[in-house]
């Protein structure tokens, strides 16, 4: 039981103590993280935080990651910017364009004809729900890269930055275009389609969460979206029936997953990515995924407080 505060030094010992015990919780917690790592080949970054008792741990979380297509995330945030301004509407059509159609994820590259139309809408609905690439092109294409960053300057984010287009792979691998200001920079070559860091990352999932980007109502809609990720490889692979809201990410050496896990005694926001594995291998079993899946499960565990009345999706 916490001791009865008496003035400004009781208020001193309160804050001693629980400083006390929330380290005391923590240590557990970290070193059942760093066992689960091990030695793993690879590198991990990553933030959990539970956004309804502010318990938090991270490694590395302030240094710069490759993001794969959790850039995705963002790009989503400036188009829902765009149409809350007036500067586009939801059901205006879409081009997919050869230029724009790129392998990897999702199915516009591989499914769609040059020249078929769909709503902006459904197109960013697709870069998320399914990751399509060739929908995050579009978005790309209609707003530029440099539209995104700009409005993660507005909400206070400038370590995140989308770089440029996506490629594509194999024998579709396409001239990289659509460079942002930021993507032209020597030092971002090396991160491909966008840079951010662990705690940017579980900063946007919790301004999502309490309805603080573009309005209550486009916040609520974004994480209606996420929820129907239909990648589970990840943060979603141990969370047995638990609400999950979360975007993926994958290159050859790389596996990265955001997302918010709705647990019955709070809401744990995490970010993790997974770089420098020496195996390439893109089956649901990669060891990066496993790994994520792992540290998603210890972190929900660990960070997981009492919440009186809890907290419904």
């Amino acid at each position: 039981m916490l001791p009865r505060v008496h003035g400004l030094e009781g208020l001193c010992q309160l804050i001693l103590v629980s400083a006390l015990a929330a380290a005391a919780t923590a240590q557990p917690l970290q070193q059942a993280v760093k066992a689960r790592i091990g030695d793993f080949q690879g590198t991990v970054s990553l933030y959990a935080k539970n956004l309804d008792t502010g318990a938090a741990l991270g490694i590395r979380e302030s240094e710069p990651v490759r993001t794969a297509s959790t850039i995705k995330v963002p790009i989503m945030l400036a188009a829902f910017d765009a149409v809350s301004r007036g500067q586009a509407k939801w059901g205006e059509p879409l081009t997919v364009a050869a230029a724009q159609m790129v392998s990897g994820s999702g199915i516009l590259g591989s499914e769609m004809s040059d020249g078929d139309q769909l709503p902006l809408r459904d197109v960013v609905h697709l870069m998320i729900v399914l990751s399509d690439n060739t929908a995050a092109n579009m978005v790309l294409e209609r707003f530029t890269a440099d539209a995104v960053n700009a409005y993660l300057d507005m909400l206070g984010i400038r370590t995140t930055r989308a770089l440029r287009k996506i490629r594509g792979d194999g024998g579709q691998l396409q001239r990289a275009s659509g460079w942002s200001a930021a993507g032209k920079l020597p030092e971002n070559e090396k991160y491909g389609i966008g840079v951010s860091t662990p705690r940017d990352m579980v900063t946007i999932l919790e301004k999502l969460e309490r309805g603080e980007i573009v309005s209550k109502d486009a916040s609520r809609e974004m994480m209606a979206i996420l929820k129907r990720c239909q990648d589970g490889s990840g943060i979603r692979r141990r969370m047995g029936g638990l609400m999950v809201a979360n975007k993926t990410g994958a290159l050859d050496a790389l596996r990265s997953d955001v997302g918010i896990v709705y647990s019955k005694n709070g809401r744990i926001a995490m970010a993790i990515t997974v770089d420098g594995m020496p195996q390439v291998d893109y089956t649901p079993d990669n060891a990066g995924s496993l790994l994520i899946a792992d540290l998603a499960k210890i972190l929900v565990d660990g960070l997981a407080g009492s919440v009186t009345g809890g907290r419904k999706p």
